[in-house]
């Protein structure tokens, strides 16, 4: 079998109902799994969740992997909204058979948790450290953040969004040579901290009793307290639940453990 690096994907895109173009790449064959990113991160500039798709697909299933619109081949023009993620969801599923489960990466596992309260065709989901209860206020964060994207402040809208990753870490993403082309992904982001907001506000309401799909909320060996603890919030909250520990640091996996973790998920649905 060819080393993971090796593997050539082909690129190929689907329309979604809402007009956009999604680029996605198909690797494996078997039970399908569509890999939803969170805040920023797209196929050209993460190499994890790539690395952890080809492992998955040595456990023979079948991973699909996209950029979000607006983000790399994904080309788009904002506002990008909540909406519009997930109609392109909707298609990727349909792409797969009309049935997946969704790994959700950070906020992206709010994407998919508002997936599977909508109704989408959701087998499953499996989440990595999404950060709910993070703001006293997360609509109204999610509003400022908008405002800083709409008025044209970047960096502003990155750093209202960074509220939580320490200084020494959000000094060095500034001082990147990388810098604008994180900026590049900040509009994009806008869908993010909607589905934030959103989650918050179905904790309270008792909405996310209404996703029957099972549910596994995963966080890193070494996470922050908030982490395990939104995991955990999750895991009751829904109607089948569980929470776990995989190996990862810092908001990373490590991509061996964590394709194990969820090849092992999808055995059992």
């Amino acid at each position: 079998m060819p080393d993971s690096a090796e593997r050539d994907v082909e690129t190929q895109w689907v329309a979604t109902p809402a007009g956009d173009r999604v680029a996605y790449d198909v690797r494996g064959d078997g039970p399908a799994v569509i890999l939803v990113a969170g805040a920023g991160p797209y196929r050209g500039t993460d190499p994890n969740t790539p690395r952890t798709a080809d492992l998955l697909a040595e456990r023979g299933i079948r991973t699909l992997l996209y950029d979000r619109v607006g983000r790399g081949e994904s080309v788009a023009d904002g506002p990008f909204t909540l909406d519009r993620e997930l109609a392109a969801l909707s298609a990727l599923i349909d792409v797969v058979g009309g049935h997946a489960v969704l790994w959700g990466q950070s906020s992206g596992g709010a994407i998919a948790l508002r997936a599977a309260v909508d109704g989408l065709p959701v087998d499953g989901l499996a989440l990595w450290e999404t950060p709910l209860q993070q703001a006293d206020d997360a609509a109204a964060w999610a509003r400022e953040f908008a405002a800083r994207i709409d008025a044209g402040d970047l960096l502003g809208a990155l750093e209202h969004y960074s509220r939580d990753v320490p200084p020494e870490r959000l000094r060095a993403l500034k001082e990147s040579p990388r810098l604008p082309q994180i900026l590049a992904t900040v509009p994009s982001q806008r869908a993010d901290a909607e589905a934030l907001a959103w989650a918050d506000e179905a904790l309270e309401s008792g909405s996310f009793e209404r996703v029957a799909a099972p549910v596994l909320a995963m966080t890193g060996e070494v996470t922050r307290p908030a982490m395990a603890h939104s995991a955990a919030v999750i895991a009751s909250a829904v109607q089948n639940g569980r929470a776990a520990t995989v190996a990862g640091a810092r908001h990373q996996w490590e991509p061996e453990a964590m394709a194990v973790a969820i090849a092992a998920f999808v055995r059992t649905l």
